[in-house]
């Protein structure tokens, strides 16, 4: 009998940190890899933040603190939710971890029983349906595909509701394709959601600031207030701060007695997120956010120049992404393709290996996002190497192409 539990069987590590550990294991070797897997900026955190890191270091902030998160951290997100997406939360209702990513799994680990289904649009972050697994509750995955946008339509949604659906989640911007849903978007699947009240709506919101051109962000509980109660909006200052490894996430919700449970679940697991960290959010929430402009411009010239070199190489397209960093590339017309070495590439997880070990390029194949054929790359990258790194994909591919 196996010493490891029955919950961890269907596990996967994470596919993004494996491959990023795997390209960095190979230029560890001395191989000229470039990685476009894992979605992290580049920049480095705004200076005012590690100041007042190092401030809090020196006045001693190295304590335990409060469970769900400090006072004025917390405080600071209701303002933030107020001012910037037109939300009423209490301090009470919002609870602070080790990243959004440790928000979403209380979520569903307190919330969860044997059967309990949620519903996941895909593509999709790669962690939910595992998340949702550990927890002992049911993925159910909807295939959305292009020709939609990669959106959940409200049809898609009402036939996948059953008495045992229990979560919808929703991602805008979206990992791995980069799509924002509209207003009107979210009020038509708000319309699915009223008939069915004993579904709750995890909203993924970790890429709001990061949008591009004229679109514009809106989450499911400013849009739809009277679904307020149902809805747990997630957030953090990973992706919009530059802050991945502060570890700092953030859920508030309309329901105190989810909030409540995901403390006690969180008084038995971390305890309290790094003190320092939180003394570092606070001050990048009540900070000067005009250092984003100059990152989104340069984003969006990365995103710009990336895709220009995939819609003109044969066999790739792509849509273009209206938010976050990252770029969903439909591969279809390589599979099937023999490579140099005797290879066919039946699937986009051969085409990523193939990459990795051809282009010296580092790419998620769809597959880790329930969507294929695709692959993913992350355009938070120094522009001179993904540059560089796009070009190889091309001319790697171009070769089979024409094979």
């Amino acid at each position: 009998m196996s010493f490891i539990s029955r919950r961890l069987s269907h596990i996967k590590p994470s596919p993004t940190l494996a491959i990023t550990a795997q390209a960095a294991l190979l230029k560890a070797q001395g191989k000229d890899i470039i990685s476009l897997g894992a979605g992290e900026p580049d920049f480095d955190t705004p200076s005012f933040i590690k100041d007042a890191a190092v401030k809090a270091i020196a006045a001693g902030k190295t304590k335990y603190t409060a469970i769900e998160g400090i006072l004025p951290l917390r405080k600071a997100i209701a303002k933030k939710f107020k001012e910037d997406n037109g939300i009423q939360y209490t301090p009470e209702q919002i609870i602070v971890g080790a990243g959004a990513k440790q928000i979403i799994f209380n979520a569903f680990l307190a919330s969860l029983d044997p059967g309990d289904e949620v519903i996941i649009p895909a593509p999709y972050w790669v962690s939910y349906p595992d998340m949702v697994e550990i927890a002992e509750g049911t993925p159910i995955l909807i295939p959305c595909p292009q020709s939609e946008h990669f959106k959940l339509s409200p049809k898609a949604l009402e036939q996948a509701m059953t008495l045992k659906t229990k979560w919808l989640i929703l991602n805008s911007p979206s990992n791995p394709t980069g799509v924002v849903y509209s207003a009107r978007e979210l009020e038509d699947l708000a319309c699915v959601l009223r008939k069915h009240p004993q579904v709750n709506v995890l909203s993924d919101d970790i890429y709001e600031y990061i949008v591009y051109d004229d679109t514009s962000f809106a989450t499911l509980a400013q849009v739809v207030p009277d679904l307020k109660d149902r809805i747990l909006t997630v957030n953090g200052v990973s992706k919009s701060y530059s802050m991945t490894g502060w570890r700092i996430g953030y859920g508030a919700g309309g329901s105190l007695d989810l909030i409540k449970a995901m403390k006690t679940l969180q008084s038995q697991s971390t305890t309290n997120a790094c003190s320092i960290s939180q003394d570092a959010a606070l001050a990048a929430l009540e900070g000067d956010q005009s250092f984003r402009e100059e990152w989104i411009k340069i984003f969006k010239e990365r995103r710009d120049q990336a895709l220009d070199i995939f819609n003109n190489t044969p066999g790739l397209s792509c849509l273009t992404p209206q938010g976050a960093f990252y770029l969903y590339v439909e591969c279809s017309k390589v599979m099937g393709k023999i490579t140099p070495s005797g290879m066919v590439l039946s699937n986009d997880t051969d085409l990523a290996a193939y990459l990795l070990e051809v282009a010296g390029v580092a790419v998620v194949p769809g597959a880790a996002f329930g969507l294929s054929p695709y692959f993913r790359i992350s355009y938070a990258t120094e522009t001179d190497l993904l540059i560089k790194a796009c070009r190889r994909i091309a001319e790697s591919l171009q070769e089979l192409i024409a094979s």
